[in-house]
């Protein structure tokens, strides 16, 4: 079942096109990570429930990777979303119009396909626990339907941070 569901996944996010950028600190010894937490004021740019989702996404891909959460740890983890409205959007014009030898009249309208999008960029921070500075950054961005089952949250989300994490420098 598990793999259907991320097959479904892959599946609507290759239909968007996602974007992966990290950055980090090279003197970072990243062996040294073993163990998080999450900032109390994770998830700026998100509603309640999509906080939890993504936690719950978040916290799932590290365990995959490896990483146990604990009460005194190695980094902290924040994350946090913006949005803003896309820069192009596809319609389809309606004309009508009629015209003779001398002018003529026209009027037409767009109507939105498939709904209003967003553009959407998902944020993951690694800070340090003993310095309080930053050493590793991932950003995903996206364009998302502003209007999502909550089901479709889910598995946005678990793909979003398996993308992410898919380029933390592990070696």
């Amino acid at each position: 079942m598990k793999k259907v569901q991320y097959f479904i996944l892959l599946l609507l996010m290759s239909c968007s096109t996602s974007k992966v950028i990290t950055d980090y600190d090279e003197s970072t010894n990243f062996k040294e990570y073993k163990t998080y937490a999450f900032f109390d004021d994770i998830g700026a740019g998100l509603n309640e429930f999509d906080v939890d989702r993504a936690a719950d996404a978040l916290f799932e891909e590290l365990g995959e990777l490896g990483f146990n959460e604990v009460e005194k740890p190695d980094f902290y983890i924040n994350f946090k979303s913006k949005t803003s409205a896309p820069k192009v959007t596809n319609t389809i014009a309606i004309g009508l119009g009629s015209g003779g030898r001398n002018g003529g009249i026209g009027v037409s309208g767009g109507i939105p396909i498939g709904g209003k999008k967003l553009d959407e960029e998902i944020i993951v921070e690694f800070v340090d626990a003993k310095t309080n500075e930053l050493f590793w950054e991932g950003v995903l961005t996206s364009t998302i339907k502003e209007k999502r089952t909550p089901e479709k949250r889910i598995l946005y989300f678990k793909e979003v941070f398996h993308k992410i994490l898919q380029s933390y420098p592990l070696k």
